[in-house]
C-alpha cells in the first residue's frame, strides 16, 4: 500500500478520509483491493461487538481466576514438582503440626514412667535378699543401668 493511504486508513474506515485518499484509490487498483479487503474484516469485527442490552457479563473475580490459571500452569511448566502450590505446602505445613503435637503429646505421657529412673533410684530397687550368684547380680545391675542411661 501506499503511503497516503496507509496514513488515512483509519479514517477511511471510520467515513472521515480525504478527498486525496479517494483519489488514490480511484486510480490505484492494488490500493483499492487492499483497501476493500480491510474494510471486509473491519466490518466482520463489527458484527463481533456485542448489543449492550444482550452483552454478557462475566462472573465476579473472573479475572482473578483466570490470571490465577495462567500463573499455576506457568508454575507447573517450568518447575514441575519443584514449585506444587501454595496448597500443597499448606498440607506439609498441617501435617507437620499434627505430627509434632502427638510426638509432644506422647512425651508427656511418657514422662511419668521415666521418673525414678535415675541411677541411685534403680540401685535402690535391687533387691539383695534374693538368692543369687554375686556376679550374676552385677551383671544385672549394669544391664539395668546401661538400658535406663543417661
Amino acid at each position: 500500500m501506499h503511503d497516503v493511504v496507509v496514513n488515512e486508513l483509519e479514517e477511511h474506515l471510520t467515513g472521515k478520509a480525504s478527498p486525496a485518499f479517494h483519489g488514490h484509490l480511484a486510480s490505484c487498483r492494488e490500493c483499492r483491493e487492499e483497501v476493500e479487503s480491510i474494510a471486509g474484516v473491519s466490518e466482520l469485527f463489527g458484527e463481533l461487538r456485542p448489543d449492550s442490552l444482550n452483552a454478557l457479563e462475566p462472573s465476579p473475580f473472573f479475572f482473578t481466576r483466570v490470571a490465577a490459571g495462567i500463573v499455576e500452569h506457568q508454575n507447573k511448566d517450568h518447575w514441575g514438582l519443584l514449585a506444587p502450590g501454595a496448597a500443597f505446602f499448606r498440607r506439609i505445613a498441617f501435617a507437620s503440626l499434627l505430627v509434632l503435637a502427638c510426638l509432644g503429646s506422647y512425651l508427656v505421657m511418657r514422662e511419668d514412667k521415666m521418673a525414678g529412673t535415675d541411677a541411685a533410684t534403680i540401685m535402690a530397687q535391687h533387691d539383695v535378699s534374693a538368692d543369687h550368684a554375686a556376679s550374676t547380680d552385677r551383671d544385672l545391675m549394669l544391664v539395668t543401668l546401661a538400658s535406663y542411661g543417661e
